[in-house]
């Protein structure tokens, strides 16, 4: 519930329009001039200065008309309260100088004719200038409250309206920045796998070709920068704002749990032991799931051949009823093979924690049995599972 901060305007003009009623009442006895009716009983010259404050609770959704009642009111039993508060909101509700011409020569009227009637030797020149002083002073002040108040609220659209455009501009400059990145991550990137797969293709077709080894690794290594290239263009695609890239987006074939055997059979080929266990129909799972299995697993081959190199390996799939259940587990590793490990950021296990998250799921990875596991679980439907990524 949200905390009231003040009154509401039909509680304030409540209380304004008793007030002036109430004064207007209380002023009957004192007052040496009730208008056209001085002279009359107190009871209807009080009857009558309240019902022209009672007109007030009308005065915001009908101010000229009010304003006018009020005049008439004025003249008839001298109500001084209830005419200024009539002729402010009028000042208020009304932009134009025009518009407030005419209330504020009938306001001067209704000041003199109210004098007039009453008795000739009770006022003077001083009176005139208050009675006009009452009329005219409201109707200023609420011309210039009612201007400050315009004032305000277009100084807060246009401060809505540069914060909007501020906030397009950081858009626009982010979005070019990403543009950038994407450029520089294509030109440094492409040029390092480029040379991969040339020096590849060289030794495949070069004097140490005659062994089966070197011509299976060097097809293996030209697949694999082959692979990384084209992903390279799609990701470029998708971060360059407007490009075109090579491949359309979607054309290229995304993840999914039919490539498990192609993961686990090169990473035989690079010497690792890796045993896959599927259970269940995974290719039934929506397309999400599957890029997250194929994710799960592609990270933890990866963890596993540059930090236990040579361990076994075991990759389990499990579809049960309520979701299913990934498992990448290593042992110990056997032993350094020489060569250095690639280069690591860290991200791998933090965009697996993130991904699994968008589909509900669970994420573990830790140390296990002197080796390293990653357990995830994702449950069969979720909100994103069945929308996309």
């Amino acid at each position: 519930m949200t905390e009231r901060t003040g009154w509401s305007p039909r509680r304030q003009d409540a209380l304004l329009t008793a007030a002036v009623v109430a004064i207007g009442v209380a002023d009957t006895w004192s007052k040496p001039s009730n208008g056209l009716l001085t002279g009359q009983p107190i009871g209807l010259v009080a009857t009558a200065s309240g019902a022209v404050g009672l007109a007030l609770w009308w005065r915001r959704r009908h101010p000229g008309t009010v304003a006018a009642v009020v005049m008439v009111g004025y003249v008839i039993a001298f109500t001084p309260v209830a005419l200024a508060v009539a002729m402010y909101t009028v000042g208020e509700c009304y932009r134009h100088i025009r518009a407030l011409v005419p209330f504020a020569l009938g306001g001067c009227a209704a000041g003199i004719l109210a004098l007039l009637a009453g008795p000739p030797s009770d006022w003077e020149l001083r009176d005139l200038v208050f009675v006009l002083s009452l009329i005219l002073g409201p109707l200023v002040l609420g011309f210039a409250v009612g201007i400050r108040r315009d004032l305000a609220v277009e100084a807060k659209a246009t401060i809505e309206a540069l914060e909007r455009e501020r906030g397009l501009l950081v858009e626009r400059a982010k979005a070019g920045e990403r543009s950038r990145i994407a450029r520089e991550l294509h030109d440094v990137v492409a040029h390092r796998c480029g040379n991969i797969v040339l020096t590849a293709g060289a030794l495949k077709v070069g004097p140490h070709a005659q062994d089966p080894a070197v011509g299976r690794a060097a097809e293996l290594i030209r697949e694999e920068g082959h692979q990384a290239l084209e992903e390279l263009r799609e990701v470029l695609g998708v971060l360059t704002p407007g490009r075109k890239a090579d491949t359309e987006p979607g054309t290229l074939p995304h993840p999914d749990v039919s490539q498990l055997d192609k993961l686990v059979e090169r990473a035989g080929q690079h010497g690792r032991p890796v045993e896959l266990r599927i259970s269940g129909h995974p290719e039934t799972l929506p397309a999400p799931v599957q890029r997250a299995i194929h994710r799960i697993v592609q990270e933890g081959l990866t963890n596993a051949a540059k930090h236990a190199p040579g361990a076994q390996v075991g990759v389990l799939v499990e579809c049960r009823l309520d979701g299913v259940e990934v498992q990448v587990t290593n042992g110990p590793p056997a032993g350094s093979d020489g060569v250095e490990p690639p280069p690591s950021g860290g991200n791998g296990l933090i965009g697996l924690a993130e991904r699994i998250s968008l589909l509900d799921g669970t994420f573990s990875a830790g140390p296990y049995d002197g080796g390293y596991r990653i357990d995830a679980f994702i449950p069969h439907r979720g909100p994103t599972a069945e929308t996309g990524d």
